[in-house]
């Protein structure tokens, strides 16, 4: 009999996604229905205003994934609605991921790989050896998150060359305990998950993977004001620990 008891949960954040999130769904369960574990599908819908629930809601699943829908109002922001997914989840692996399907699932053997070896994190990475960018953000975008990086890594005293990548990767535990103690709400909750997991001590790897961009992202920081909320709240990470 199949261990109901979820070994990877899968944490989607979506907000407006009712179109781009029907195939994100078909793909990823595609994948999972085809391993010999339990899986657990949570897609967290921040505050939207569109069909996202019925849709997630009108998918059946096989019998060794369990897919759920969870919403609130009003919207809150990305970093909201990772917190409260993995929060609620209960798999042994924990991992987040875009609604757009920018990383495919099957990277997800690597991360969980790297789990299960010993690491407390396993973070996907679009600028390090073996990353494939399929398809790239404009020149503005690329050179605000140079720039931004450099900032961000002297800064928090970290050194990763890509934390925006949203594939990441935490065993039960430390999603419990860092997830808990995120306190933005932001896209700027990666680079403080990882100073915490940096002052808690944890282990954590990088490994690449294939990704492109995608035009229509929900999330946009093309232009001066956005941009700087960005580095506003970046700056108020150690501030508020």
């Amino acid at each position: 009999m199949l261990n109901r008891t979820p070994l990877l949960s899968v944490i989607i954040p979506a907000y407006n996604e009712h179109d781009r999130i029907i195939p994100t769904l078909k793909h990823t369960i595609d994948y999972l229905k085809m391993k010999p574990h339990y899986s657990q599908l949570i897609v967290v819908s921040d505050g939207s205003s569109d069909h996202t629930v019925q849709v997630v809601k009108s998918f059946t699943a096989p019998d060794n994934i369990q897919v759920q829908a969870l919403e609130y109002h009003p919207n809150r922001g990305k970093g909201y609605a990772v917190r409260y997914g993995m929060l609620k989840s209960t798999g042994s692996i924990v991992m987040f991921m875009d609604a757009d399907y920018a990383v495919p699932m099957a990277y997800s053997d690597k991360g969980m790989a790297l789990i299960q070896a010993g690491y407390d994190i396993a973070i996907a990475s679009r600028a390090i050896s073996g990353a494939n960018i399929q398809k790239h953000q404009n020149i503005f975008r690329k050179i605000s998150a140079r720039i931004y990086t450099l900032i961000q890594n002297s800064y928090l005293g970290i050194s990763y060359p890509d934390t925006q990548c949203g594939f990441k990767f935490f065993t039960q535990s430390a999603a419990r305990k860092l997830f808990s103690q995120q306190k933005l709400n932001s896209v700027i909750f990666d680079p403080e998950i990882l100073w915490l997991a940096k002052r808690a001590r944890y282990k954590v790897a990088q490994f690449p993977v294939a990704w492109r961009h995608v035009a229509d992202s929900r999330i946009q920081y093309d232009n001066m004001k956005k941009s700087l909320f960005v580095f506003q709240e970046l700056l108020r990470i150690r501030h508020i620990h």
